[in-house]
């Protein structure tokens, strides 16, 4: 078995409007009776994915706050992947009038504000960077990605990225789909996605997940072993 693990976003990817349905669950619980390993990398802070999402208990790892934080649903253990947000910069940015919200690990707002975002970066000398998922703006320590959160969690599982298929759909899973062997962009997802993808499915959101669950389970993505890390973007038949 060459996939031995399938990492997934949640919003845009598994769920379409914070709902996953019950095929998409279903194939979930496929993944992990086939003896894979199965991962979900979002940038939700994890109260707020658990208010959406019962079913933390089919992931074997969560990465949460967009690579910041680690979650095991078996044993409700986090880990923080980074230093939690500097009170200054929340305080400047409430200040400004910009609205917040504030993980463990990520400061996030939404758009218009990014530009009143990188100024308070800038007065106050802060190593942050800013990432955009459609919409929403999200501040982290400088090198805090979903890609960096995966390989923690990967480590923590005694995978490689080599062994592991991964899917989304914004701007956020690049890094992420770039990490993984093999980069899988749902049909909703942004057109700059689905260009650097290897594998691009017809289905949008989780019907574009049961496809490549499908596959996963078919033949190991052996049809597509041409594909993985060329980012040629190969189209899912059926």
């Amino acid at each position: 078995m060459r996939y031995l693990a399938l990492a997934t976003d949640y919003d845009g990817t598994l769920a379409a409007n914070g709902k996953v349905t019950e095929s998409t669950l279903e194939a979930l619980r496929q993944v992990r009776l086939s003896g894979r390993k199965l991962l979900m990398v979002t940038g939700r802070h994890l109260p707020d994915l658990k208010s959406v999402f019962d079913r933390l208990d089919l992931f074997d790892l969560v990465v949460a706050e967009n690579g910041a934080l680690l979650y095991w649903p078996a044993t409700h253990d986090q880990k923080l992947l980074c230093d939690p947000p500097d009170p200054r910069f929340i305080q400047l940015l409430e200040q400004t009038g910009v609205p917040v919200s504030v993980g463990r690990g990520i400061v996030a707002t939404w758009e218009p504000h990014e530009q009143a975002v990188l100024e308070c970066i800038r007065d106050l000398g802060l190593e942050l960077h800013v990432i955009f998922n459609k919409g929403s703006v999200m501040v982290l320590p400088s090198g805090v990605n979903k890609a960096t959160g995966l390989l923690a969690a990967l480590k923590d599982l005694g995978l490689s990225a080599h062994n592991v298929v991964g899917v989304g759909d914004a701007e956020n899973d690049h890094a992420f789909l770039a990490e993984c062997e093999c980069g899988v962009a749902v049909a909703n997802a942004l057109s700059t996605l689905k260009e650097r993808a290897d594998v691009v499915t017809q289905g949008k959101q989780g019907q574009g997940v049961e496809e490549l669950i499908e596959q996963l389970l078919e033949d190991d993505l052996a049809r597509y072993s041409s594909k993985a890390r060329s980012r040629g973007a190969a189209h899912v038949d059926g």
